[in-house]
């Protein structure tokens, strides 16, 4: 038997329009609140053995009703917290496109995943916390069906590291990681596949939006 994993990104937060590292303890919006309640009931139906969180605020919040709606404990793994940012946590999503970080992401592409600006979390960083966590939490529920909930490039780099073939070069390949999106991780040990990546499930989709200024 092998190990099925729903890797899932957490519900929007409480100022989308702002870019939060692991420096900014932020919760949900009452969009990402609505968006936590509807994927909470999709779990139900999926029956899965275990939810675990990334001990972060906006990723408990997004967890809890998933644990409450499938009647489990959530287990929390503090080593899944969002990427250390440094000076880029508190400024503008639209200031992503210039600057500190399309540089970093430069270094990482060219395969020097050491590169980190000061204060912020390398590639190499972000993997050498959450492939433990990983291993911790496939090897207790090894066999199961479990549900993890953490952060957009948490998610990425487990996906980028963790899945048979692929390597940081895949890193645009992936697409972007919205909030309640799912990657569906079948395997064990070091051998993982994707069933989807990045897939927001349909109901979930299909809530009004706010318009953000």
């Amino acid at each position: 038997m092998q190990t099925r994993v729903w890797l899932m990104r957490h519900a929007e937060s409480a100022a989308p329009q702002i870019f939060h590292g692991a420096e900014s303890d932020i919760g949900l919006s009452p969009h990402g609140h609505q968006q936590a309640q509807v994927v909470a009931q999709l779990y139900a139906e999926l029956k899965p053995d275990a939810i675990i969180s990334s001990n972060m605020l906006r990723a408990r919040t997004t967890a809890q009703p998933i644990a409450d709606a499938c009647g489990l404990t959530l287990e929390i793994e503090p080593e899944l917290h969002e990427r250390r940012v440094g000076i880029l946590s508190g400024t503008p999503n639209a200031d992503m496109n210039q600057g500190i970080w399309p540089d970093t992401l430069r270094h990482w592409l060219a395969g020097e995943t050491s590169y980190a600006p000061p204060g912020s979390e390398s590639f190499d960083d972000i993997q050498s916390r959450v492939l433990p966590a990983w291993d911790r939490i496939t090897h207790r529920h090894a066999e199961k069906s479990i549900v993890v909930v953490a952060h957009g490039i948490v998610c990425r780099v487990l996906l980028l590291s963790l899945l048979d073939g692929w390597s940081v070069a895949d890193w645009l390949k992936i697409g972007r990681i919205p909030n309640v999106s799912i990657s569906e991780l079948i395997g064990h040990g070091t051998s993982w596949k994707a069933a989807k990546v990045g897939e927001i499930p349909s109901a979930v989709a299909a809530l009004p939006h706010p318009h953000w200024s």
